[in-house]
């Protein structure tokens, strides 16, 4: 019998999957996983040693703001997809508040003709749901590429609002899919601006409290209950948030982020307005949280909240100064930094960031290692020590508030549907992106 033929094989390297982590070969024809085993006596058209690595399911980033079209003077579609692959990511889901917005059928088919021919990654947009677009919602969350319907609850980066209970209600009627939301309450926001301090970032979690972010999500969890609807809380800040959605998981699955996860509000004095953003990062007591509410599977996906701006926006005096930092390159290496503390296992960041998008976006033939899926692979290694520094980061923006920072565990090699999009710091393929499938 002949050797079976493949285009790639990744050999040698331990392979992390929903069935544990192992010493396995992969085998890659015409960009999908063919098979999973010992391929050593396989005849390949390009063979990778990956002895010494680990090969991840390819991770998704289902936040990401790449500021096209419209405010490209700080990202675009193509600087953010490269630091995207720079940083191990394979496939992200980017977000509607741009200029125009992406409210609209002939908004979402400009971004995905501009993606075409210029992401290094896959991709998917969500399209905003607001006050006016209700009525076209139920046809735009069904449009190839459309990764579902995202709305601001309250008033972040962008035009679009929804504050109120009766037009969050009608956009979770009118939908199927999940909906992803900006969870703080707008009433309380416009309460409490007062306590806004000039020229002191650290009153931002003050002024918007942990009482703004509960709330809201409190009333957004009661609306999809009476609307029989799927929400998903992004970019959980709280403690209160955490402990309340453990009682919630029949309508809402929640993301932590990398910074929610690694800053504190001790690091305004040193980052200043670059760790301003919506909602804050707040006290070392609610990070804690959401550590907690990680290791006891209430978190169900991680997403970088990618937005940045440049260092001249940053450096206009708070409360002038906009919120919003990038992340999408800092999150593989910040989160194995984790991994190597023991503040989560190999397996529980593989199913925050392929498994779990996968699982509550109904993502096709993505976010595991499975005969018949894309070859969507991470490829990391977790010896690997490496100082992240403002000069590594690829986005526009040009900067991290991890500049300085030396964690243990990199991203070394990402493929997006077979082909070996990122090696060793380097891009080694043309951009090829294509739009995410969903069911």
């Amino acid at each position: 019998m002949a050797p079976p033929v493949f285009d790639l094989v990744l050999a040698n390297g331990v392979v992390v999957n929903q069935d544990g982590e192992g010493a396995r070969d992969i085998g890659v024809r015409n960009g999908r996983i063919a098979e999973i085993g010992a391929l050593g006596t396989a005849s390949a058209g390009e063979r990778i040693d990956c002895k010494g690595l680990h090969v991840l399911p390819g991770v998704i980033d289902s936040q990401v703001h790449f500021r096209e079209p419209g405010l490209v003077h700080k990202e675009d579609l193509e600087t953010g997809s490269r630091s995207a692959a720079l940083g191990g990511v394979t496939a992200v889901f980017e977000m509607p508040n741009t200029d125009p917005t992406t409210t609209t059928a002939h908004a979402l088919a400009d971004k995905l003709r501009r993606a075409k021919g210029r992401m290094h990654c896959d991709f998917a947009f969500w399209v905003g749901g607001t006050h006016d677009n209700v009525a076209e919602l139920a046809e735009l969350e069904r449009l190839p590429g459309a990764a579902g319907i995202k709305v601001f609850m309250g008033s972040s980066t962008g035009k679009l609002l929804v504050p109120d209970d009766r037009g969050v209600l009608a956009i979770l009627k009118a939908i199927r899919r999940r909906a992803a939301f900006h969870s703080e309450d707008e009433a309380r926001l416009n309460e409490r601006k007062a306590l806004r301090v000039p020229g002191d970032p650290s009153s931002h979690p003050v002024w918007r409290d942990e009482t703004a972010a509960l709330r809201s999500t409190e009333r957004l969890v009661k609306l999809a209950r009476d609307a029989r609807a799927q929400v998903h809380v992004l970019h959980i800040s709280t403690r209160e948030e955490m402990a309340f959605l453990e009682g919630a998981k029949d309508v809402a699955s929640c993301e932590a982020t990398p910074h929610h996860l690694t800053l504190s509000a001790e690091d305004y004095e040193r980052l200043g307005t670059k760790l301003q953003m919506n909602p804050p990062v707040r006290g070392a007591e609610h990070r804690d949280a959401i550590w907690r509410g990680l290791q006891q599977g209430v978190v169900d996906v991680l997403g970088s909240d990618h937005a940045p701006h440049t260092l001249a926006e940053k450096a206009k005096p708070y409360p002038e100064s906009p919120s919003g930092m990038p992340g999408v390159q800092t999150l593989v290496p910040v989160m194995l930094d984790h991994v190597n503390v023991g503040r989560l296992t190999l397996q529980r960041l593989v199913d925050l960031t392929s498994a779990g998008p996968a699982r509550i976006f109904n993502i096709v033939g993505k976010g595991r290692i499975a005969a018949g899926y894309d070859a969507d692979l991470t490829v990391v290694d977790m010896k690997r020590v490496e100082t992240i520094r403002d000069s590594w980061i690829a986005s526009r923006c040009g900067w991290s508030p991890y500049d300085g920072k030396t964690v243990t565990g990199w991203p070394v090699g990402t493929f997006v549907r077979g082909r070996r999009v990122m090696w060793d710091g380097e891009l080694t393929a043309p951009s090829t992106g294509e739009a995410v499938r969903f069911w």
